[in-house]
């Protein structure tokens, strides 16, 4: 029976990754007959999951494969993102296509888990759909985030420590379900292998910039996440011993602190009010359009990127590196002086195959990989989810609608 329904998973995966795929395509893909995926398909098509279609614009003579699509628009997840500076909640369907969204903006104030709880509540349930399938919630965060609870074991930009974050966030929405929660450069990678510039590539590296640097690192197509579950910091790593600039971690010459928001601003001469990723785009618009100082900064924050990224290279010997958030405006500007550190400090064996690349998946690439999170369980049992009616219903805030067990700890996978 288990075997059944992680195949059941395994086809619903393809699905949802790939899109609508044609049954002879999924029976190639898991190595069985056409009749067994016949079967497959018709238990997640009674299950409301998918449905089958006649193939657009087929010319070939013969009886063509009917394509499994996924029912988007009837399954889906909640998917949050919370960054230094803004808020976004979405309702993601089954497939990876965001429905619907809303964003708020993140004032920098310190420690404001209330506040970041509240507002994320309220925006999740704007978007809920009575009597459509929620399968999950998932919740991408700017800082170390524990395996299995979502608690923020460390936000340095708010000074987040220790802060129950899953938990709380599924207390106020009170849908009834847990809020998996994930790091954001963690999810970044795992969504642009999925979906994104790192599909193909099985050892990818992905750096997303927001007001500091985060790092996802996959391996042999899996998250390197070390003995707690916090690796891949690399914008701790050290990049300038000698006079680097100080480090909200504690130490200086860090990755982030000679590439991030502060020292792009600070070396571009732009004004203390001026800040997020808007200002950092600005001064990269100044920048390409020949404004001298501008110039001068983006190259500057490139030559400590690329050493940055030779370091990684030689470590890792990555088949692709992806740069995201504001790092994927920055490179765009600073490739010379990216390419340049990279030629003169990774060993060219370990280089000659590593590309760089810029975010597929944009400024979305953190909240897919949190809607990934929610539709994990789906993609482990697919009926056992549907058949535990997880259909979201509107309930005061902090109370599970009527057929719901109370939230219990966030899972991540």
């Amino acid at each position: 029976m288990y075997r059944h329904r992680s195949s059941l998973g395994d086809l619903l995966h393809h699905i949802h990754v790939s899109g609508p795929l044609s049954r002879a395509a999924l029976a190639e893909r898991m190595g069985v007959n056409r009749s067994t995926i016949l079967g497959w398909t018709a238990e997640l098509v009674a299950a409301g999951l998918v449905r089958e279609e006649h193939p657009a614009g087929t010319t070939r003579a013969g009886r063509p494969s009917l394509v499994v699509v996924p029912e988007s628009e009837r399954v889906w997840v909640l998917a949050f993102d919370v960054a230094v500076d803004r808020l976004v909640a979405a309702r993601v369907g089954l497939g990876g296509r965001i429905l619907d969204r809303r964003e708020a903006a993140r004032p920098r104030a310190g420690v404001d888990l209330d506040t970041v709880v509240r507002k994320l509540a309220a925006l999740g349930r704007e978007l809920i759909v009575p009597g459509s399938l929620c399968a999950g919630v998932g919740a991408s965060y700017c800082g170390m985030i524990r395996p299995g609870d979502g608690m923020v074991r460390y936000g340095p930009e708010m000074g987040w420590v220790d802060q129950a974050f899953g938990a709380e966030l599924s207390r106020a929405l009170g849908i009834g379900l847990p809020v998996a929660v994930g790091n954001e450069a963690h999810l970044g990678a795992l969504a642009e292998f999925q979906r994104g510039a790192g599909a193909g590539s099985s050892d990818l590296i992905y750096l997303h910039g927001d007001v500091g640097v985060g790092g996802g690192i996959l391996v042999g197509g899996k998250l390197l996440g070390g003995e707690g579950g916090y690796a891949s910091e690399v914008g701790h790593m050290l990049v300038n011993p000698v006079d680097g600039r100080p480090c909200l971690c504690g130490s200086r010459g860090c990755l982030e602190a000679e590439t991030g928001e502060c020292a792009l601003l600070d070396a571009a001469g732009r004004e203390r009010g001026e800040f997020g990723r808007e200002a950092v785009r600005a001064v990269v618009r100044d920048a390409v359009a020949g404004e001298r100082v501008a110039a001068a900064a983006v190259a500057e924050i490139g030559d400590w990127l690329g050493i940055g990224v030779a370091n990684l290279i030689n470590l890792f010997n990555p088949g692709v590196v992806i740069f995201g958030g504001t790092l994927r405006d920055v490179y765009a500007a600073a490739e010379p002086q990216v390419t340049a550190r990279i030629a003169q400090h990774a060993m060219p064996v370990s280089r000659e195959r590593a590309r760089l690349s810029v975010s597929a998946l944009a400024d979305d690439a953190t909240l897919i990989g949190a809607a990934d999170l929610g539709f994990a369980a789906l993609m482990s049992d697919p009926l056992e989810v549907r058949a535990a009616g997880l259909t979201a219903a509107l309930a005061p805030a902090g109370h599970a609608p009527a057929g719901h067990a109370p939230a219990g700890p966030a899972a991540q996978p």
